[in-house]
């Protein structure tokens, strides 16, 4: 299993992110992503948001060692194309590190407050679909030409390439059964969901029943896990953690007690031993419910927790 810090773009400085981000390359973490939001998603639309795609540019030429990428990235928020070049220039930059990470967005408040069309659930997953085809065509034809419902290429070209071949490892991000797992079992080198070993193992069923249907091998797709880091011998601050993340997630009782990553050393080992089990290769944490001295937790964390699971 690999271990990859999951760093929220809201309420931080760039400096505070380079600096952790520094950190974490240089004492063993394996990758980080970043947040791809705009604004705060309260009521009240304020707050410091660090942009996704040009922070990553920043932390492309800071770090040597980390895959880094996105969690994911509003397909809405920009033509499959631009993405496409983009990305392709932080795979450059970062000599063939980058995780693009995508997803269909949810954000509604986002999409109002700048004048982003939302469209419907079915259309945003749609749009996804034909995303991840004109990225890939980009990424590898010479001039694409192509003709979806919402997107079309003629004669496109993208040069450079990017460093990556055939092209970037493309992250699908959702846990939807029924659509999201389909584009992910049809597209994706890379599948991550909020979650702990039941959802994973759940949703990697019905994900591999998807890789069936379309003729893929599922053991081609990493699999990756956010879940909520809470190392402590007290109960009750994992239990208030888990609240913490139940109210800011929307989370029910059943999946913040599978989410949450919490306890003693070897309790927290022996779920991840579990997540190992149900397929998983790769584990996200979020900045977002580390305590103030991240690095501690972080450092705890990767020389006590991780060695026995790698």
């Amino acid at each position: 299993m690999k271990f990859a810090l999951f760093s929220g773009m809201g309420g931080t400085t760039w400096t505070e992110v380079l600096d952790l981000w520094k950190h974490v390359d240089a004492t063993g973490w394996d990758a980080a992503c970043v947040t791809d939001h705009f604004m705060p998603n309260t009521r009240e639309r304020v707050g410091d948001m660090l942009e996704c795609w040009t922070t990553l540019a920043g932390l492309a030429t800071a770090t040597r060692r980390l895959r880094i990428g996105t969690i994911v990235s509003g397909n809405t928020y920009r033509h499959p194309a631009v993405l496409a070049k983009m990305a392709t220039g932080i795979d450059i930059m970062s000599n063939g590190r980058l995780i693009c990470g995508i997803g269909a967005a949810w954000q509604e408040n986002e999409h109002e407050a700048y004048g982003i069309p939302f469209y419907t659930v079915s259309e945003r997953l749609a749009r996804l679909d034909e995303a991840c085809e004109v990225l890939k065509r980009l990424w590898t034809e010479k001039k694409a030409t192509w003709k979806g419902k919402y997107y079309a290429l003629e004669d496109a070209p993208l040069e450079p390439k990017p460093v990556q071949r055939p092209y970037p490892e493309l992250m699908i991000g959702g846990g939807g059964e029924k659509v999201t797992l389909k584009i992910a079992a049809k597209h994706a080198d890379h599948w991550n969901v909020w979650g702990g070993p039941a959802t994973l193992a759940a949703k990697g069923k019905i994900l591999d029943g998807h890789c069936a249907t379309v003729g893929r091998d599922p053991k081609k797709i990493l699999r990756s896990a956010v879940m909520v880091l809470a190392m402590s011998d007290d109960a009750a601050e994992v239990e208030k953690l888990r609240k913490a993340y139940m109210a800011r997630m929307g989370a029910d009782e059943e999946k913040a007690r599978d989410t949450m990553l919490g306890g003693s050393v070897a309790q927290i080992q022996d779920k991840l031993g579990r997540l190992r089990e149900a397929g998983v290769g790769m584990l996200f944490i979020p900045t977002f419910f580390l305590p103030a001295d991240k690095k501690k937790a972080l450092d705890r964390f990767i020389t006590e927790v991780a060695p026995v699971l790698r």
